[in-house]
């Protein structure tokens, strides 16, 4: 039997993975939240452990993009404490069976994991994204809805590739990249996550 989900983030992004987690056919138990109360969070961190022991629960981080490195933070935060961190991929998605998908990372309804393509951990990639072959996304990394990374791309940990972008084939994206909505990424049109106004 399926170790029972907790929810790491109860807001926007927190209910979509609750989804998730429901879609893939596992056990929702509850958010976890350290700031925010309301329906279904079951408390914060430091309390929900010493209820919910780590050989009977597993987590999802829904902790968004907004903060990546307090999003890290949280991960390591449960690992340390003996948790694993599900990987989930809705049954929609298409994920090749040559390819690598780290644990944390989240994939999402009619997303795309091609031949020999690697998610690192805590990579989300929403609906629609597209990960061609031989690429490889790094750590804590967000794909928004209908992304385009080509073949043989790198794309460096903490970045953010927004909905409709393209990036080119056997291109490397520097780490905490920031790429806008709909850019075309292959001649240096990229932003620092953060600056971006």
């Amino acid at each position: 039997m399926s170790a029972a989900i907790l929810v790491y983030g109860s807001q926007e992004f927190g209910r979509v993975v609750r989804r998730l987690v429901e879609d893939c056919g596992r056990t929702f138990h509850g958010f976890v939240d350290d700031w925010h109360t309301g329906d279904d969070v079951i408390g914060r961190f430091d309390s929900v452990i010493q209820t919910c022991p780590p050989d009977r629960f597993e987590f999802v981080i829904a902790v968004g993009y907004k903060n990546l490195s307090a999003r890290w933070s949280v991960y390591q935060r449960v690992m340390n404490a003996g948790y694993r961190v599900a990987t989930l991929a809705h049954p929609s998605a298409y994920v090749a069976r040559s390819a690598s998908i780290f644990e944390g990372a989240l994939v999402m309804a009619a997303a795309t994991v091609d031949v020999a393509a690697t998610l690192r951990e805590l990579v989300v990639l929403w609906p629609g994204a597209v990960i061609s072959h031989d690429s490889e996304i790094g750590e804590n990394c967000f794909v928004s809805p209908n992304a385009t990374v080509c073949g043989h791309c790198r794309i460096g940990r903490d970045s953010f590739i927004g909905a409709g972008a393209v990036i080119v084939d056997h291109v490397n994206v520097p780490g905490g990249a920031f790429l806008r909505a709909g850019s075309v990424f292959g001649s240096g049109k990229v932003r620092r996550l953060g600056l971006e106004q």
